[in-house]
């Protein structure tokens, strides 16, 4: 009788576990029967948010000219959509005139995937001295994330107002050495599918960039570094820069901090 018993009540004790965990679900979302109208669910993933990361702030003691550096960021926003703004570039300061301002960007960026972003949006460029100034807009459409093994890719697709196109591609690696140290290897190249002579811009592979840094966290906010950075000139590119008088390739000590607020 005993054994009957229990089999006629395992169904319903089984019906009423599954009851009773479906109201607990529905009293954590925010909609159980003892809620009441306006009541914010426990998760709020509706919080919008900032950042300002100084990525590169440096100073580069080349073989050919001395260069201020900045690679410098900013978004705000939610966890699924952002305004995110960019911008880099470079001004000599020895050894030759002028700089450029490489882009500086204003885009639309959305979370696709954990720890992945498509960005899309419009970007300026400039560059000025010791000639004439030239400045440029154009459309961006990007994806930004981190990859297997913690590589930060940055890659986007440039098209002018002019209709010429381009692509660029950054990627880097910290590796943890300590607590507060980090090595970090850095690539970047740029690809363009047509030339343009007032940025010094051929067909084909622009650049390649190469980078090693390391860096000593004071605190998680603050960082200091020290590294080398290399960069050569390819093809239609480097003959514009040596029709120019300028440099090909260079190899420089660079020192810099790095920052987020």
């Amino acid at each position: 009788m005993k054994l009957k018993a229990f089999r006629l009540t395992a169904p319903l004790a089984a019906g009423a576990l599954a009851a009773a965990l479906g109201m607990q679900a529905a009293l954590a979302a925010g909609t159980g029967p003892q809620s009441r109208p306006g009541w914010p669910l426990p998760v709020n993933d509706a919080t919008t948010y900032g950042k300002v990361l100084i990525d590169r702030v440096e100073y580069a003691w080349g073989d050919e000219e001395d260069v201020l550096e900045y690679d410098i960021q900013a978004w705000y926003g939610g966890d699924y959509q952002r305004l995110w703004i960019e911008t880099e570039g470079e001004d000599v300061r020895s050894g030759g005139e002028g700089g450029e301002v490489e882009n500086f960007d204003v885009q639309y960026s959305r979370l696709i995937r954990p720890f992945w972003d498509v960005q899309a949006g419009l970007g300026f460029r400039r560059t000025y001295g010791p000639g004439p100034d030239h400045e440029q807009g154009y459309l961006v459409l990007g994806i930004q994330g981190l990859a297997p093994y913690l590589f930060e890719v940055d890659a986007n697709v440039r098209v002018s107002e002019k209709g010429d196109a381009w692509f660029d591609l950054e990627a880097e690696h910290d590796m943890r050495l300590t607590q507060r140290m980090y090595l970090q290897p850095r690539f970047e190249a740029v690809v363009a599918a047509g030339s343009d002579e007032d940025f010094g811009m051929g067909t084909g592979l622009n650049s390649l960039r190469l980078g090693l840094r390391l860096r000593y966290e004071f605190r998680r906010e603050f960082a200091p570094y020290v590294g080398v950075r290399w960069w050569r000139l390819y093809g239609e590119t480097a003959d514009m820069a040596r029709a120019d008088g300028e440099p090909t390739d260079d190899l420089a000590v660079v020192a810099g901090i790095r920052a987020w607020f």
